[in-house]
């Protein structure tokens, strides 16, 4: 017991480490809606992308406060994967409260959600900028009081006829686009964790276009 504890003191757990020292540590948020009414709908490609990228780590999502959350070490960076349970419309809620929890800067933040202005398939990061129309963008911007914070913006195309954008966004993938996605997904997943290894500002190099 007492060989336990002077390792620990000498050494601390990787969690410890990681707790001290933020700027280790990343939320990466996927945005979408809880429910199975919900689950494989364009709107929820945030929540898709999360269930991949832990699928491939083998780690799985626990219910917790205000979301679900997984956790995964990559080169020394630890990766805390948030699914908010407030709904597309409360996101910021939930956003807010694990950047506080885990005591993450802003910068080390990044939300993915899906966007009508892109072809299906596109993936394009930014620094900052505005909601875009994204009501979950819309609320985490005001909770944070700020719109510098990156984002991932996952194309979902704009098949729709006028006045049915609400359909289209809560739709589900046509067959081309299922066939499509698990490429899309790997693409994401590669993303993600440049986004925590080499940086902001080459991983918009890197993945933007693609």
């Amino acid at each position: 017991m007492q060989l336990d504890r002077l390792i620990k003191l000498l050494f601390g757990s990787k969690k410890e480490a990681s707790a001290l020292d933020p700027m280790k540590k990343f939320l990466i948020v996927g945005l979408g809606n809880i429910g199975e009414k919900y689950a494989a709908t364009r709107h929820n490609i945030g929540f898709k992308i999360l269930d991949e990228l832990a699928s491939k780590e083998a780690v799985s999502f626990e219910s917790e406060k205000l979301g679900a959350i997984a956790t995964f070490n990559f080169k020394g960076r630890t990766f805390i994967l948030l699914k908010p349970s407030t709904y597309m419309n409360l996101s910021g809620k939930a956003v807010k409260y694990w950047l506080t929890k885990e005591n993450i800067p802003i910068e080390n933040l990044l939300v993915i959600c899906d966007d009508l202005n892109l072809p299906f398939g596109a993936i394009r990061v930014k620094a900052k900028g505005s909601d875009g129309g994204h009501n979950g963008l819309k609320d985490i911007t005001a909770v944070l009081q700020t719109q510098e914070y990156a984002r991932f913006r996952f194309g979902v195309g704009s098949e729709f006829s006028k006045g049915r954008q609400v359909d289209f966004v809560l739709g589900e993938w046509d067959k081309n686009e299922l066939k499509s996605l698990p490429e899309r997904f790997d693409r994401s997943v590669e993303l993600v964790k440049s986004f925590g290894t080499a940086g902001l500002n080459i991983t918009m190099n890197t993945f933007n276009g693609t």
